[in-house]
């Protein structure tokens, strides 16, 4: 497994390879994880039973993927004659120089994620510009080396098919530990609606910040967000701009047992975003039983059927935001609905057994 984001992992990329790599020792393979890691650290360690190897990452933008593919390569070298097969989990991870059989996991096109991003400071704008002449070369590139390439969602699919004229990428889905997160039946007193994900830019955190701010006034509720990123501070500026501190919480990155209690005695889960592949934590929140609030967008469609198992709203849009939770909060009996029907949703197509079957059947074939 080879991925561009930190292990032991910290976001939705990190935990799909993670929770992957697991269930596959669990069946009898051997795993090895290549990730970027400090100069100065350890090039090779364990981690809960995996091999981990972390290749020296430099953030010299934007040569920084280049400079990382280069220290990949020469690692790769080493550990190559162990292997089988090789999966690289992108947005920006290079390909590596081999002739063993390449799956590939496009977690997000890239170029329909940087569509989304706000404009708020220079990284942002500098982002987009980025994405085009950097970033697509790189996805292109791992694209045409792989022998299948998959996604984690239709919406991926279909991107991939508009920008890179790739119309055979597999649909594998993500998934989630269905026996770890999972629904309590007394919670802890105190109502709130949650955010998990990073505070960065597409996620909707403006539109959940109006949203929360009409919801306080007239509910007995607190809005707790969970996560860190580079927009953190822009939005904690915002929340004291409107003496709300008491009513927004902002937590920033909790250790995974913290997590799953945060999820299990939250009493709506919301995830605003602009744009999303199939994001982990609506996946964590409805394996924990909540009901949730999600914009009409990528992978949450794939998933949440409208008044089913979930609630859909449009993106960009915080009054409808507001008009569903606050429908929630005074229906007790449809929030119980629809947080059943999201974990019965979960246990049917979106626990890691089910996705492993289904990334396994591919090795298998290639091999």
């Amino acid at each position: 497994m080879i991925m561009t984001t930190p292990f032991p992992p910290q976001e939705g990329i990190g935990y799909h390879v993670y929770n992957l790599s697991k269930e596959l020792m669990r069946r009898g393979h051997n795993i090895i994880i290549i990730v970027p890691g400090r100069l100065n650290e350890n090039r090779k360690e364990t981690i809960e039973s995996i091999e981990v190897f972390k290749v020296p990452f430099i953030p010299l933008y934007p040569f920084h993927i280049n400079i990382f593919s280069y220290f990949l390569n020469d690692l790769f070298k080493l550990v190559e004659a162990k292997l089988d097969v090789v999966h690289i989990h992108s947005p920006l991870s290079p390909r590596v120089k081999t002739n063993l059989p390449v799956v590939s996991t496009i977690h997000t096109s890239l170029l329909e994620d940087a569509r989304y991003i706000e404009i708020v400071d220079l990284k942002s704008l500098g982002i987009k510009v980025l994405t085009r002449v950097v970033c697509y070369p790189i996805v292109k590139d791992l694209m045409e080396h792989s022998k299948v390439v998959t996604t984690v969602s239709n919406s991926v699919a279909q991107e991939l098919k508009k920008y890179y004229g790739l119309c055979n990428s597999v649909v594998v889905g993500n998934g989630v530990n269905e026996k770890e997160f999972t629904p309590i039946q007394k919670k802890k007193e105190g109502n709130y609606v949650l955010y998990v994900g990073r505070l960065s830019y597409r996620k909707g955190l403006f539109d959940l910040l109006e949203c929360a701010k009409q919801i306080v006034r007239g509910q007995d509720v607190k809005f707790v967000i969970v996560g860190k990123g580079e927009l953190e501070k822009t939005i904690k500026s915002k929340i004291i701009k409107h003496r709300l501190e008491n009513k927004i919480m902002l937590i920033g990155h909790v250790n995974y047992k913290k997590l799953i209690e945060i999820y299990q005695n939250a009493t709506i889960f919301l995830l605003p975003s602009h744009y999303e592949g199939l994001p982990t934590v609506l996946l964590e929140a409805m394996s924990c039983g909540l009901p949730v609030v999600a914009t009409a967008i990528g992978g949450c469609l794939d998933v949440i059927r409208d008044g089913y198992n979930g609630l859909i709203v449009p993106p960009r849009s915080p009054e409808k935001m507001f008009r569903a939770i606050t429908m929630l909060l005074d229906d007790r009996k449809l929030m119980k609905m629809l947080g059943d029907n999201a974990r019965k949703t979960i246990e049917e197509k979106y626990t890691w057994g089910k996705i492993t079957d289904r990334i396994e059947a591919i090795y298998r074939n290639l091999c």
